[in-house]
């Protein structure tokens, strides 16, 4: 299983950007899929999350902001930003677990220790 992030770049505030994250080597459709972030000396922090039928879950901080959705056909994630503000400014990652009942993921995931496969990583910058 591997999951490799891409997007991240050196952006303006008030911008916009689409983080990619493509996935191989699993069932891409029936894994849970969530984004972080994180920044030097913090936890990191989670973002959000999708699920095998496309329920989504986001945290409070990032809500009306950020989207998340999937390509299943293309085994692709994505993370739209909108309204860019330099606290965006962070590492992002994309993180895979496997379907425990049924073989589907329905279950929201918001923890960290709850997604077994990372990427490593793609740099967001954001500048006032």
């Amino acid at each position: 299983v591997q999951v490799v992030e891409s997007g991240g770049a050196s952006v303006q505030a008030g911008g916009s950007l689409i983080l990619s994250c493509t996935g191989s080597g699993y069932t891409f459709s029936r894994y849970c899929m969530g984004w972080f972030r994180h920044v030097p000396g913090q936890e990191r922090e989670f973002l959000s999350f999708i699920g095998s039928t496309g329920t989504t879950t986001y945290a409070d901080s990032v809500k009306g902001r950020f989207t998340i959705s999937k390509d299943n056909d293309k085994n692709t994630l994505y993370l739209q930003i909108d309204s860019l503000k330099s606290a965006d400014t962070a590492i992002y990652y994309c993180a895979a677990d496997p379907p425990r009942l049924g073989g589907w993921c329905s279950a929201p995931r918001s923890d960290q220790t709850e997604y077994q496969y990372w990427g490593q990583g793609t740099q967001v910058t954001v500048s006032s």
